[in-house]
């Protein structure tokens, strides 16, 4: 007998009920969808269900079955109705995370063009310097820049971005141009989220600065604005300066010394099923932001 068809005949029972119920269900026999069920049982060699004449009821392995099978089945009907329906339009929601600043620079900018070409999509924009759960978040597709460490989630590298240390004229004009790393300790630097260990390389190798001073900030906005302003120096990746860098006002320092960049990747929950608009999205994303940076 066909597993699947055992299957179905077993869930329909769970969710309806009874086998009579089922039946009606399914259009199948009542005797049909007893003998499925039954098969089963006997195949794994264990009861699922507790059969009397008034109601059906699982048991603890019927229980355990269940939970494992059903999501199966729900992804499997899912797939059906996605491939049955894939050459009409992408809809539904999509929800994206992306580090505040990039996403206002970099991902604003693309949504236009996306919806342009699926008008049917609706899109969840959250623009955050934090690191989501994104199952916990509800996070379809998260765009990171930085290492990505989690054996939850499927991570596909985009492209990346160098490391700039930066401070405004006006800033190095009151208290002179770093010339080396270690110049850095006796200058004002901006902290962003608890970083206080700036990486540089030098005819030795790799090597750290620690720094300080007198903001902090868990966004880059506000660290970047700060170096603007000329209250110091701040450590960014180049994609968060567009349209910064060509100020006069600011400018890099110690390019000699950064040979660091930082990964550009699109992040999503490690789920086994991933639905055709979060794919389209995704092939989306991956091709704009190569192009873009």
């Amino acid at each position: 007998m066909d597993r699947f068809q055992e299957l179905m005949a077993f869930t329909a029972v769970v969710e309806a009920g009874g086998f009579t119920a089922a039946a009606r269900r399914t259009g199948d026999s009542q005797s049909a969808i007893s003998k499925c069920v039954s098969a089963l049982e006997k195949r794994l060699g264990v009861q699922l269900l507790n059969r009397s004449t008034r109601s059906v009821t699982l048991t603890d392995h019927g229980r355990k079955y269940y939970e494992r099978t059903k999501p199966l089945l729900d992804e499997m009907a899912q797939a059906d109705g996605e491939l049955m329906n894939s050459t009409l339009e992408l809809s539904g929601l999509v929800r994206i995370a992306t580090p505040a600043t990039f996403g206002r620079l970099h991902i604003l900018p693309l949504i236009p063009k996306l919806l342009a070409l699926h008008p049917k999509l609706r899109l969840d924009l959250n623009l955050a310097d934090g690191v989501q759960d994104l199952l916990a978040e509800g996070i379809d597709l998260a765009i990171r820049i930085s290492p990505v460490y989690s054996p939850d989630a499927v991570v596909k590298r985009v492209t990346n971005s160098s490391l700039v240390c930066v401070g405004s004229r006006r800033y190095f004009e009151q208290h002179g141009t770093p010339t080396t790393p270690e110049d850095l300790a006796g200058h004002n630097c901006i902290i962003f989220n608890g970083v206080d260990n700036w990486a540089f390389e030098g005819p030795h190798g790799k090597f750290s600065v620690r720094v300080s001073g007198n903001l902090s900030s868990n966004t880059v906005e506000t660290v970047l604005s700060a170096v603007a302003a000329g209250i110091g120096i701040g450590m960014f990746h180049r994609a968060s300066l567009a349209g910064v860098l060509p100020k006069a006002d600011v400018v890099t320092v110690l390019d000699d010394f950064i040979q660091e960049t930082r990964d550009i990747s699109l992040v999503w929950p490690n789920r086994k099923f991933i639905s055709a608009r979060v794919r389209q999205v995704t092939e989306f994303f991956a091709s704009a932001l190569a192009e873009r940076i």
